[in-house]
């Protein structure tokens, strides 16, 4: 059992609104999967739609989208930011209420859109789907989010404000500035409005959201997950602390401008188009100096992998982070987007960074917080967290493996042409191709949320107190020797 020190912790800091967003990351990622996983079938078998206009396809596919990044994803963000600004700050948070205010807030956003985006009431902005009312209380929870997390870094009572806080700021004031400027809108009707902006303009903006969403949302909150947890998890510093400074400033001067790559062959200016090419293509370098200075972190401890579920999460979820960082700025280049653009190519990116990236590594931030924050020994079971890994990795394996053979088929039946100059292939027919490898991804997205099923139920058997199934094997070295254990990191 833990020691009346860790009770004593939990009363110094605000432990409630962490273990909310806690509980909610786990359940929101079921349903946001679950939609996905429908939403999968029904490419294979379209008539799960059953006629209802609530149940197609092109209203579940956003509702997956928003459940998963701003659902799961944001609250895994907010249960691991609060719970790190403290810890690296050592005082409680800002404001009890406000952070209160935050956990209800968010969630009642993500109800409204769950009710809203089924029922066909969308701006059809990717990513921005939700319409102005629901827009104005995003901007209202976000703020407070800011207030929350900004005052307890000015409050701190240590001098050094460390580096996954760095991440974490970037990515809440870039978030706010994206979709303020975004969801610009006239209002028409409390259901309806119509984008300030039009045209090629709406679109460059759209982009600047969408790929920033990715850069701030997706990545530099992710990364502020990744700099506290693997160090904590491994109990050594960070590899090199100047590396992860490096990596923030290139990160975020770079990532702002990528946008424009999404919009290659349209009628965004050519030269828009090639400043986020050339934006891409160096983005490379910020990307892999951070995965590089989480993975050699491990540097002398590269045992612990083998019986370690949390660092296994970790850990790989930094390689899927590299891979995916990797292919991003390769497609962003003109000639091979010429290829991938409209392809599931880019869906088997896309779910590569997601699934790979952003889910194992909140699926591992989470293992670590739930005995934390829940004042228990343990996860109820270490075996199930093994399992949840490998059946996890094999169902991102063979989706992103499925999404990346179909689209690059899909790119070479589409271009291919006859000596005539007439199409070898209708779209009919790459359509008729696809289709085995919609079987598989639907097979992985399947593996993929039994992962998250049996996530649910090892963190009920731990809040319920049920006692521990299975032990987690002593390591050696695997307390902390940080002086200052609020400090995942040090200074290298």
């Amino acid at each position: 059992m833990m020691t009346n020190n860790s009770n004593a912790v939990a009363e110094t800091y605000n432990y409630k609104v962490v273990k909310q967003f806690t509980v909610m990351t786990v359940i929101w990622g079921i349903v946001g999967m679950l939609v996905g996983v429908i939403i999968a079938a029904q490419l294979v078998w379209p008539q799960l739609n059953f006629d209802l206009p609530w149940l197609t396809y092109s209203r579940l596919r956003p509702l997956h989208t928003n459940a998963v990044i701003f659902a799961f994803g944001g609250s895994a963000l907010m249960a691991t930011s609060f719970y790190v600004v403290q810890r690296t700050c050592q005082v409680r948070l800002f404001s009890d209420k406000l952070a209160a205010f935050v956990f209800w807030g968010w969630t009642l956003v993500i109800l409204l859109a769950a009710v809203t985006l089924p029922l066909g009431i969308t701006t059809s902005k990717e990513y921005a789907e939700l319409e102005w009312p629901i827009d104005i209380l995003i901007a209202v929870v976000w703020v407070a989010y800011a207030i929350v997390f900004f005052g307890t870094i000015l409050q701190r009572k240590v001098k050094h404000i460390y580096v996954a806080n760095w991440f974490y700021g970037a990515f809440i004031l870039t978030v706010a500035v994206l979709h303020i400027v975004n969801s610009a809108a006239l209002p028409v009707t409390m259901t309806k409005s119509y984008s300030v902006y039009a045209g090629t303009v709406d679109a460059m903006v759209q982009w600047w959201y969408g790929h920033n969403a990715v850069g701030f949302f997706l990545t530099a909150g992710f990364l502020g997950i990744m700099y506290y947890f693997i160090p904590k998890q491994v109990g050594k510093p960070v590899y090199s602390y100047r590396l992860s400074v490096v990596h923030f400033w290139a990160l975020i001067s770079t990532y702002m401008w990528a946008g424009p790559h999404h919009l290659h062959y349209t009628a965004l200016p050519d030269w828009t188009q090639s400043l986020g090419m050339a934006f891409s293509l160096i983005l490379l370098a910020p990307s892999w100096g951070g995965m590089i200075n989480g993975i050699m972190t491990l540097s002398g401890a590269w045992y612990k992998l083998r019986q370690d579920p949390i660092l296994k999460f970790l850990v790989v979820s930094l390689s899927f982070y590299g891979m995916s960082t990797f292919e991003g700025p390769m497609m962003s280049i003109k000639t091979v987007n010429a290829l991938s653009h409209y392809t599931d190519w880019t869906i088997g990116h896309v779910h590569s960074g997601a699934l790979g990236w952003v889910a194992l590594v909140s699926i591992g931030a989470m293992y670590f917080l739930i005995p934390k924050v829940f004042n228990r020994e343990q996860m109820y079971s270490i075996k199930f967290m093994e399992m949840h890994f490998w059946i996890s990795t094999l169902g991102i394996v063979l989706y992103i493996a499925a999404m990346w053979i179909a689209g690059v088929m899909q790119g070479l039946m589409w271009r291919a042409v006859n000596s005539d100059g007439t199409l070898t292939y209708s779209f009919v027919e790459s359509l008729e191709a696809t289709y085995p490898y919609y079987f598989v991804r639907l097979l992985g997205g399947l593996l993929f949320f039994s992962g998250m099923l049996l996530m649910a139920y090892n963190m009920y058997k731990t809040i319920n107190g049920s006692p521990i199934r299975d032990k987690m094997p002593d390591l050696e070295g695997a307390e902390s020797p940080l002086a200052n254990p609020a400090v995942a990191g040090g200074q290298s």
